[in-house]
């Protein structure tokens, strides 16, 4: 029997839907079959501040908590906050990150500047990163608001996880009106 436990982390900024994704992520993983164990961490959790949740499942998992350097994916929703949590991820992790800056109220006060080159600094750690315009594949979707949901399409493409299941997950964990556009945001997600 395998005991493995695949480990995500859910990196952003408050406001982009990062606990929907993450609860839609554990619903469709129990519909699979699995044992799955959640936790959130809010910085100022409205809009603007640090958000990350951790996602655990597997045959039997005892804490929601991903170790520092065991992750397997980082879904990042934002750049800066994606490379803040790298260290995280385990040698030969996945980064799926949303290309999107979203300046900190240190950068908005001209304090200090929004850093160059991000991009680039994780992708010279981690050869599996995929960068995904999630705003503008969400757009052509139908709403700018579903790139939470055109990333986690992009991250169910490395999961075991069928389709159906993440398909009834989206039903059942978004709002009926929107249901329509983000399956269609999560199918394109798929096609990236």
């Amino acid at each position: 029997m395998n005991h493995r436990i695949t480990n995500i982390l859910l990196v952003g900024v408050g406001g982009q839907g990062i606990l929907l994704a993450s609860e839609i992520l554990s619903e469709a993983a129990m519909m699979a079959g699995f044992d799955v164990k959640k936790s959130e961490i809010h910085g100022m959790s409205q809009r603007g501040g640090s958000v990350v949740s951790h996602v655990r499942f597997g045959t039997k998992v005892f804490s929601p908590i991903v170790p520092e350097g065991e992750g397997d994916i980082l879904f990042g929703f934002e750049l800066m906050e994606t490379v803040r949590s790298l260290p995280f991820l385990k040698h030969g992790g996945t980064v799926v990150a949303n290309d999107l800056h979203i300046s900190p109220p240190s950068v908005l006060i001209g304090q200090e500047p929004y850093p160059d080159g991000l991009a680039e600094r994780i992708r010279a750690r981690f050869s599996d990163f995929l960068l995904v315009d999630g705003q503008k594949i969400a757009t052509d979707a139908g709403n700018v608001r579903a790139a939470n949901t055109v990333l986690l399409g992009v991250v169910s493409k490395r999961l075991s996880i069928p389709q159906e299941m993440w398909m009834e997950a989206l039903e059942k964990m978004v709002p009926g009106k929107a249901v329509d556009v983000n399956k269609r945001a999560f199918l394109m997600g798929q096609e990236f």
